[in-house]
């Protein structure tokens, strides 16, 4: 199968303007996150609305495209950018993997287990989940949670914790049950990418603000993935340091210091 690997990154943000530009120990953001999606996957091109960071991936010899600054998610942007590129070559791809932008320790393992659930033949669209391990991710108000078949499909995802463990309290629910969390990352055979871009919001998206669920309430299935790896997407200054530290400790001090 043809995989093309699509890393949208938008300037604005309303917690971290610019935040695909911060640095990380020497390298910015973006530059970080297409490095580990190399090692997993043969074409990446980032998918932005910006000169700036346009620049950027060329100029540490990436590929980019430049997008609509109006696309309201992530998935018509990368819509939008593989319409782009099959034009560019004249080629068709069978799968879109949708690298988040601002999650630079991504490990190219999690994308290739996520490429692996289109050796399921009905798989239109793959996620990536993992176990819930720490506590505290049960009341942190940024994580997603989803419940998952038997054959390794997503009955729903929510900002609730799923599924709910009666007459026990929450702080035991670990012992109780596994408890999975949603990491940011899609897979879609192009047939199932346009089809959801053309697709109108639904109940449950506007109710959780979750747009997986236009999927699912669609009819339509998601395979899941679990992966042994967590992420850290870094929306605020808090998760920046908190990554900084991490790939401080990870590789040592940056050639700038």
């Amino acid at each position: 199968m043809q995989f093309l690997g699509i890393i949208p990154a938008r300037y604005g943000s309303t917690r971290l303007e610019g935040k695909p530009l911060v640095d990380i120990n020497g390298k910015t953001m973006i530059q970080r996150v297409y490095e580990r999606a190399s090692g997993a996957l043969d074409e990446i091109v980032v998918a932005t609305d910006d000169e700036r960071i346009l620049q950027k991936v060329k100029d540490f010899g990436g590929n980019a495209v430049m997008t609509s600054k109006h696309h309201s998610t992530g998935t018509n942007r990368c819509l939008e950018a593989l319409e782009i590129m099959e034009k560019k070559h004249g080629k068709s791809y069978d799968v879109v993997v949708n690298v988040q932008g601002d999650e630079p320790l991504i490990q190219p393992s999690q994308l290739t287990e996520m490429t692996q659930c289109f050796e399921d033949q009905a798989a239109e669209i793959a996620t990536l989940i993992t176990p819930v391990k720490r506590l505290d991710d049960l009341f942190n108000e940024g994580e997603v949670f989803v419940t998952i078949d038997k054959n390794n499909y997503a009955l729903y995802f929510s900002r609730s914790v799923i599924p709910h463990v009666k007459n026990t309290d929450k702080s035991k629910w670990l012992q109780k049950t596994t408890i999975y969390k949603h990491l940011g990352l899609y897979a879609y055979k192009t047939a199932a990418l346009k089809d959801f871009a053309e697709m109108a919001v639904s109940h449950l998206e506007e109710l959780e603000s979750l747009e997986q669920l236009r999927w699912l309430e669609s009819g339509r299935k998601m395979k899941v993935a679990i992966s042994r790896h967590d992420s850290i997407p870094v929306d605020t200054i808090d998760d920046l340091e908190r990554v900084r530290e991490m790939v401080k400790i990870q590789e040592g001090p940056s050639l700038s210091e």
